[in-house]
């Protein structure tokens, strides 16, 4: 009856939990991550090297805490991808008011490392970014407000998670962390468009970013820095962007050889903002191109999986990782090449950074959780018998 009702159920409740995590995994997906990880271990390796000698360090310095900072997020990723929908769930909300008090707090306990903006905590051995964390329970526990509010007599689902946006995007913006507003405003918007926003409304809300873009350009010297000499036509060969694109146009088709590029030596951002003009250099485009694909299956092959899913939460939730995990590789990459504006983002799984790729194992690993294969069926079957 179960079978008639649901369709074919691919495994059973009473299945080991590693045999039927295996089966139910997208494995593609997995592997792509890992792949990215590894080319990341790579790009370390000639990335590095020349920081870590300015700091009078071990050469392989920052390739040994990457590898290690990249093993707990493959070990985290794992973990999280064997979990229910329903632990996911709880765990996000959990982590995301953690994430939200830690941000908070951030003014008064944080350190801007001399960089003009309070993004971390510092603990001596390692420092922390908040914000990074707080994007995927952000999420999560969005969509299942989102979700909550499509049933009947549930709360104003979409109402509360907007606010839950703009306040986090407030605090983000005293930090002040532009690009990591613009990242949690572009996940909520997603969802929001997922679960059946007007285009009209859409369009209101891209206005008010706009306005607020304009605001921020007023007030903030940082901010405006930034958007002009994006906007300057003459590029300064000196600046960190001159130094990627000219490293970008040099790498080729091929790339000038292992070991043979010159950017690292010239960016002190290399290993983590602009790991993709060391990728370029050394690589040639090929490398870029590999990147890409493997970004490129990593949400394709997600959101595929989720248009068969038929929880409204899950729908939600996965989307908006899966989008968010797109765009801020999109945004790493647009800065290198001088499509956006300069902005400290890293390239997810590549990027040398603790909190960047622990967080990204967890973003991760709640999106392979939601594509798992479950015994639901796929909503077209149940679309199909309504229609007899």
């Amino acid at each position: 009856m179960t079978e008639m009702v649901h369709g074919a159920v691919p495994v059973s409740a009473g299945d080991p939990i590693l045999p039927r995590w295996w089966r139910t995994i997208d494995r593609w997906t997995m592997s792509c991550v890992l792949l990215l990880f590894a080319i990341g271990l790579l790009l370390g390796l000639a990335a590095s090297p020349p920081l870590a000698s300015r700091n009078g360090l071990d050469p392989f310095y920052y390739v040994q805490r990457q590898a290690f900072f990249g093993c707990v997020a493959l070990i985290v990723m794992f973990g999280i991808s064997m979990m229910s929908p329903q632990m996911v769930r709880r765990f996000a909300v959990l982590g995301f008011g953690l994430g939200f008090l830690s941000l908070v707090l951030l003014p008064i306990f944080g350190t801007d490392f001399g960089k003009g903006a309070v993004r971390w905590y510092s603990f001596g051995f390692a420092s922390v970014q908040p914000s990074e964390f707080l994007k995927p329970g952000f999420v999560v526990a969005a969509a299942w407000v989102m979700a909550a509010g499509q049933e009947v007599g549930g709360p104003p689902g979409k109402s509360i998670s907007f606010v839950m946006a703009v306040t986090i995007v407030m605090f983000l913006a005293l930090q002040p962390d532009f690009g990591q507003a613009a990242l949690v405003l572009f996940s909520w918007g997603v969802m929001y468009f997922v679960a059946g926003a007007p285009m009209l409304l859409l369009v209101i809300l891209g206005g008010m970013v706009a306005l607020a873009g304009t605001a921020a350009y007023n007030s903030s010297e940082h901010f405006a820095r930034r958007i002009d000499g994006f906007l300057n036509p003459d590029l300064d060969p000196t600046t960190q962007i001159g130094y990627a694109t000219s490293a970008i146009r040099e790498g080729g088709l091929f790339g000038v050889g292992v070991g043979e590029g010159q950017v690292k030596w010239s960016l002190p951002d290399a290993h983590t903002d602009f790991i993709i003009a060391v990728a370029a250099e050394e690589y040639g485009l090929i490398c870029v191109a590999l990147i890409l694909i493997l970004y490129c299956a990593v949400v394709v092959r997600s959101l595929a999986r989720l248009t068969k899913e038929r929880d409204p939460f899950i729908r939600l939730a996965g989307c908006g990782l899966a989008c968010s995990f797109a765009v801020q590789a999109m945004i790493n990459m647009g800065v290198a090449v001088r499509l956006l504006p300069a902005k400290g983002m890293t390239l997810p799984f590549v990027s040398y950074g603790g909190s960047s790729v622990i967080a990204s194992g967890i973003a991760v690993g709640m999106l392979l959780a939601f594509t798992r294969q479950r015994p639901q069926g796929e909503i077209g079957d149940l679309l199909l018998r309504r229609g007899r």
